[in-house]
């Protein structure tokens, strides 16, 4: 997390840094959102494609 800060410290006085910065924290948020969502959701979409597996097989 330090590592993080200094790196947009470093950045926050040029242009090009700040996009950079915004893509970083962009990426970062969806990362987020992805993790849980699969956190949560992942045993009832895991119950889904079994019973389309299951359906499929017999």
């Amino acid at each position: 997390m330090r590592i993080l800060v200094r790196i947009m410290r470093n950045l926050s006085g040029r242009e090009e840094g700040q996009t950079l910065t915004e893509y970083g924290l962009l990426l970062f948020f969806i990362a987020i959102v992805a993790i849980l969502a699969v956190t949560f959701l992942g045993r009832e979409i895991s119950t889904i494609f079994s019973n389309i597996g299951t359906s499929l097989a017999g």
